[in-house]
């Protein structure tokens, strides 16, 4: 016979007991609360991005040159990515919603600060503040998600429009990025967030009710900074080949470092006793899979639009305004894509789904690689930034759902933490193999004699090729992966109403 709930509880110590899960808000209610929860998800979203098409006229102002300026787009990602593993298990232990309006709250004050800059070391500690903060919310927020939708089929429409918010902040940070540099200066990129900001820390108490701490356990602080430092030593070793090569002393001793401090990391979680990350979550092939398969979709979304952003500017000669415009169709062909993608899953299976999305990322990343030094719009971006918005859309919505499932609700900060950790660690790493290779390509085609436009054009086009081959890698882990993986290969299809 199976024990109730009151007599379980009352078996476990007093410091691992779980409270009775605080009720959700009806019907209605926790569909605003979810678009709320979305709201600051899409902030932290649109901060990677929203920053690029702003990063000549900052530089300008602020006396950055390009070295500096990466570390505009990096300092964020490093922050995120480092701390996200350790936001998701400070939700585990003082509740999600608490860690959600503190990182929130942190959110915002870092962004005025990041506005308020007149240096360059006050914009990027500001970054890296914006980082730390997103980290704090992104996997309380997801937290909050499953724990209001718990029916499989709501859950799996809460988890499309989720997905979907991941993707369509990407991209609309580019358009949005443009439109507000143009318009009002490149401050208002970061200011735009704190009356966002405000609204989602009013409202959020207002419809979601307190949860109770679901576990209390020592933070492993070992495991916490040694994930952030391996992946600072990487990223800087990766950027380090197109300055000073691959065999000098900094290369070398970066990714030795790397080394060491991932393989310490490992060690660390299989002997502590309260470990960040418990490596048997890695048995859940779902969760596996998941972080992997967004691992590489980050890698080649922060490399696109990163690369977009610049060839459009320095290469076709596009003003921030006009740069930002010409991002519109990508982004609504994501959001189209993104909100017909659980009705698809309900019809075709999770697999399928993935793999077509990846599939048709790519094919659009292979053709934006042919676009010439004097491209036009509709002739030769216009397409594939229609295909790249649909396939990503997808990738999105499909892996997310992936990654959280069966996940038991006390592990899913954890859970939370882990598929944004994939994205960011991705983007991170993303961006500074596949930049680096279009640096050395363009070096090599201005050696041989071409103009400046035609090697920027050639680099660029290395990228997105480069993009291409990522996404085809990750359907390929989906189609290996799940070709037998039973119930992770036939998510979310509950009809869609």
């Amino acid at each position: 016979m199976t024990a109730s709930p009151a007599t379980t509880a009352s078996r476990l110590p007093a410091t691992a007991r779980i409270a009775a899960p605080a009720p959700n808000p009806p019907g209605a209610r926790r569909w605003l609360a979810l678009g709320v929860l979305a709201l600051a998800q899409f902030l932290v979203v649109l901060d990677a991005s929203i920053v690029n098409i702003a990063l000549p006229v900052l530089g300008a102002q602020l006396g950055m040159d390009t070295v500096a300026l990466a570390w505009v787009i990096t300092a964020y990602v490093l922050a995120f990515g480092g701390l996200l593993l350790l936001g998701g298990r400070l939700g585990d232990r003082w509740g999600h919603r608490r860690v959600f309006l503190l990182g929130t709250a942190g959110f915002v004050a870092a962004s005025a600060l990041a506005g308020l800059s007149f240096t360059d070391g006050m914009l990027l500690t500001a970054r890296a503040l914006q980082g730390a903060s997103a980290a704090l919310l992104a996997p309380a927020a997801l937290a909050l998600l499953m724990r209001l939708f718990v029916d499989p089929a709501d859950r799996s429409k809460a988890l499309g429009v989720w997905g979907g918010v991941a993707g369509i902040g990407s991209a609309v940070g580019v358009l949005l990025g443009g439109v507000l540099t143009a318009t009002l200066g490149w401050q208002s990129v970061f200011f735009i967030n704190v009356p966002v900001g405000a609204v989602v820390l009013v409202v959020v108490p207002l419809l979601i009710v307190g949860d109770a701490p679901a576990e209390r356990r020592r933070l492993d602080v070992p495991g916490a900074a040694t994930i952030p430092g391996a992946l600072v030593a990487a990223v800087g070793a990766l950027s380090a080949v197109e300055q000073v090569g691959v065999f000098h002393v900094v290369t070398v001793g970066l990714a030795i470092a790397a080394a060491i401090l991932g393989v310490a990391f490992v060690l660390i979680e299989r002997r502590a006793a309260e470990p960040l990350i418990p490596l048997t979550v890695f048995r859940n092939r779902s969760l596996s899979v998941g972080n992997i398969v967004m691992l590489l979709i980050g890698a080649a979304m922060v490399s696109l639009f990163f690369a977009l952003s610049v060839f459009m500017q320095a290469v076709l000669g596009y003003d921030a305004l006009t740069a930002g415009l010409t991002q519109l169709p990508l982004a609504g062909a994501l959001v189209v894509a993104a909100g017909i993608v659980p009705a698809v899953v309900g019809r075709f299976r999770l697999r399928a789904t993935m793999i077509g999305s990846l599939v048709i990322l790519a094919a659009g990343l292979v053709w934006l690689s042919f676009a010439p030094a004097d491209a036009g719009f509709v002739t030769d971006i216009l397409g594939p930034s229609i295909l790249i918005g649909v396939g990503m859309g997808g990738a999105f919505v499909t892996t997310t759902q992936l990654a959280v499932d069966g996940v038991d609700d006390g592990e899913s900060g954890l859970a939370g933490g882990l598929v944004n950790t994939s994205q960011q660690i991705g983007g991170a790493l993303g961006l500074a193999v596949l930049g680096t290779l279009a640096a050395l390509r363009t070096e090599a085609v201005l050696e041989s004699g071409a103009a400046a436009s035609e090697a920027l054009t050639s680099g660029f086009s290395w990228l997105f090729v480069g993009a291409a081959g990522i996404a085809l890698v990750a359907a390929l882990v989906c189609g290996l992966a799940l070709r037998n993986a039973g119930r992770s290969s036939t998510l979310s299809t509950a009809p869609v109403a």
